[in-house]
């Protein structure tokens, strides 16, 4: 019986390969290793065995082995070491792709122990003759500036960039732009800040204005977004600025990369500001308009931030695209996120010369499958008719006609839209009413329904057989929604106040059941309240229930004229596309876990502090009572203030509290007030007056309604709940 081998690992073979003494044999192991640390397979333990297949004249396996090297230097610090004098030797290379290679992957690398090692490289690099040697020094001086900011100031570094703005090679000036941009971002966020004249901070001066408008159209795409970006940030002397930079910035317009495009728009809406001839102002926006439209042709995902940001413009410019409502028009492959943001801006482009075929377009978008998209839909029919006075009828007709096709869904938007058009245009399309009273079976969800009971309770002199059905919802009242049963109470005291002969018994029923069997505390308390109106007052009641109320409107902006500019000039960001502002989404320095942990140990600090604060209050030690106002001296030996509260010794509540055992936080109001007299419980007797007349009220020519109040017993009040 022959003994079986033990079989090797896959990590064993390739460190084989890798000391092979043939060189194609180890690049196709290097290969391999990378394969696997690209799908997510831990092969950390190769480290010295790849380490030595770095110094080769083969750019390729090079590039390979300082892949390998980024990856990994974290978790083998002490191992990377041993590269160092590769790295060295590598940026003294003839090759400048070797020089610039090796110079950027020790920046890349962000171990502490090799970062002293990085200078003199790094010294050498930005002074190199070689501009790709440079741009991509520049860069690493930022990453450095990440981990360590006082070595690059110490060894002049930032110095070096600013005279880097004046290279004769656009993408060395992109670049250095690029770097000295995230220094000043990161040297503003930090803590206290720093003067103004600390050369982290990159200040915009006219010379260098017009080497960056310069280098602009010379460089590459990822070039002209950082140097439109630092464009953005500048502050014009004047008008005659700010018109000579839009006219630099407008030939990017043209550009193919959408992001490039963007960024010229956020820089000519900044200086447009400052703008004061009308003619060029709208001369701009005229030429603004092809590039935004060309956008939409892009894949989904950028066409979606394209139309986030073009909403945000249009908030600000309505007449920049008021001749291209077709473009935004939905195809049948559009994804839903990218229609319903068709839908938000065909609805602000709309106007008296293109809203019927906005409308005719609207109607064909309430005929296709999905049902969230057919909804928004009929949502955008009813904006448009609030919005543009002259085309309500033709909404309302489109709206009967969808009305007509009996799908359930369409009905029931229809029905909530007819809502808002009553509510902007009062008495006007009131033979739409039995229409929709027709429709009542259709409806089983609570916004439709509550907007159709608004619609009989505020017509209920004009329909005839309000109060049947009115009554359909009374007899299921306690089994509608919350919604639908504030609704129905509303509306059926509107209907007692119309007609008061023919309702009383309807309100009846609806009031007790309101009061007596409902379970939100919100719909019993209007119940109160109008019962004690209609009992007391029914022309208060009238006044208060049946006011005139005013015709709503849509906003044009749907954020704050301050929040608008600020979000402007962070157009081609996210900030755009959400429509906030970036400190809500994104936390100022980093949040390692050490930080979390030291914000944990505080917060359970607190808690301590606070439980062993409160532990001497409750015990009866001496605590001034800083509202005591009373010129009384208290007697000698006697506690006062909080310190004077006494505890029920036989309550557990404040047994677990003194122990410091308790885990409900309303035990310590417990014990603290626990011993309080019956009488302050109750609310005094005053409180007893002011609820108890509510039985013996009656509507006119009601019969009178039974109490719903019954008297509360001491410990039932709140804190014998605990």
């Amino acid at each position: 019986m022959s003994i079986r081998a033990p079989r090797k690992g896959e990590n064993y073979e390739l460190s084989v390969d890798l000391n092979s003494e043939y060189r194609d044999k180890r690049k196709d192991a290097i290969k391999r290793v990378i394969a696997s640390m690209t799908v997510g397979k831990d092969v950390s333990g190769l480290f010295p065995d790849v380490l030595k297949n770095m110094q080769t004249d083969d750019l390729e396996q090079k590039k390979l082995v300082y892949l390998y090297l980024m990856n990994y230097a974290k978790t083998q610090p002490e191992l990377v070491i041993l590269a160092v004098n590769t790295f060295v030797k590598d940026s003294e290379d003839p090759n400048p792709l070797v020089r610039a290679l090796s110079i950027r992957t020790m920046g890349c690398l962000r171990a502490e122990k090799i970062i002293d090692y990085l200078c003199d490289p790094l010294q050498r690099a930005l002074k190199d003759d070689n501009p790709y040697v440079r741009k991509t020094a520049a860069l690493c001086v930022a990453k450095l500036y990440d981990l360590k900011p006082e070595l690059v100031i110490d060894n002049g570094f930032l110095q070096q960039l600013h005279e880097m703005i004046s290279d004769s090679n656009p993408m060395v000036v992109a670049n250095t732009v690029a770097a000295l941009s995230d220094i000043h971002t990161m040297a503003t966020s930090s803590h206290p800040p720093p003067s103004p004249s600390d050369p982290a901070i990159f200040t915009i001066t006219s010379s260098v204005l017009n080497k960056l408008l310069i280098a602009l159209n010379e460089c590459s795409e990822w070039g002209r977004v950082a140097i439109l970006n630092a464009l953005a940030r500048y502050t014009a002397q004047d008008d005659k600025e700010s018109e000579h930079i839009c006219e630099r910035v407008v030939p990017q317009f043209q550009h193919v990369n959408g992001s490039v495009v963007l960024a010229a728009v956020k820089v000519i809406m900044i200086h447009m500001r400052s703008i004061r001839r009308e003619e060029l102002s709208k001369q701009l926006v005229r030429k603004m308009a092809p590039p935004l439209v060309t956008l939409l042709s892009s894949p989904p995902e950028v066409q979606w931030v394209a139309l986030r940001n073009v909403n945000l413009l249009l908030q600000k410019q309505s007449d920049l695209l008021s001749n291209e409502m077709r473009v935004f028009f939905c195809k049948y492959n559009d994804p839903l996120y990218v229609k319903v943001e068709k839908l938000d801006i065909m609805v602000r482009l709309a106007n008296d010369n293109n809203v019927d075929a906005l409308l005719s377009e609207l109607k064909e978008y309430a005929s296709e499958v999905d049902v969230d998209f057919v909804r928004k839909s009929i949502k955008a029919i009813g904006q448009t008719a609030i919005s543009i006075e002259s085309s309500a009828e033709r909404c309302v007709n489109v709206l009967l006609d969808l009305i007509g096709t009996r799908v359930t869904y369409v009905v029931q938007e229809a029905v909530v839209v007819m809502k808002d058009i009553f509510r902007k245009y009062p008495l006007t399309y009131e033979g739409v009413i039995p229409t929709l009273c027709a429709n009542l079976e259709e409806l089983d969800e609570p916004e439709a329904k509550a907007s159709l009971i608004w619609i009989i309770g505020e017509y209920a002199e004009k329909i005839d057989n309000a109060d049947e059905l009115l009554s359909t919802f009374v007899d299921t009242f306690t089994e509608e929604s919350y919604q639908v049963q504030l609704q129905t109470l509303t509306a059926v005291v509107k209907l007692f106040l119309k007609k008061p002969d023919s309702s009383q018994g309807v309100v009846q029923r609806v009031l007790n059941t309101a009061t007596k069997d409902c379970d939100s505390p919100d719909v019993r308390d209007r119940a109160y309240i109008y019962w004690r109106l209609l009992s007391t007052d029914p022309g208060a009641a009238k006044t208060v229930v049946l006011a005139h109320r005013p015709p709503i409107s849509i906003p044009r902006t749907t954020v704050p004229p301050a929040l608008l500019e600020e979000l402007l000039g962070e157009v081609s960001t996210l900030a755009s596309v959400y429509h906030k502002p970036a400190e809500t989404f994104i936390g100022h320095g980093r949040i390692g876990a050490d930080s979390v942990q030291r914000k944990e140990s505080e917060l359970s600090d607190d808690r301590f502090t606070a439980q062993k604060a409160l532990q001497t209050v409750v015990a009866g030690q001496q605590a001034e009572n800083l509202l005591d106002f009373d010129d009384a001296p208290t007697q000698e030996g006697q506690p006062s203030g909080l310190a004077a509260t006494q505890i029920l010794p036989s309550s557990p509540a404040a047994a677990n509290f003194l122990s410091g055992a308790s885990t409900n936080p309303l035990d310590d109001l417990v014990s603290i007030f626990g011993g309080m007299s019956a009488s302050g419980g109750n609310g005094g007797p005053g409180m007893e007056g002011a609820f108890g007349g509510l039985g013996s009220m009656s509507p006119p020519g009601a019969s009178p309604l039974a109490s719903p109040i019954t008297t509360q017993r001491p410990e039932e009040d709140l804190l014998g709940l605990f």
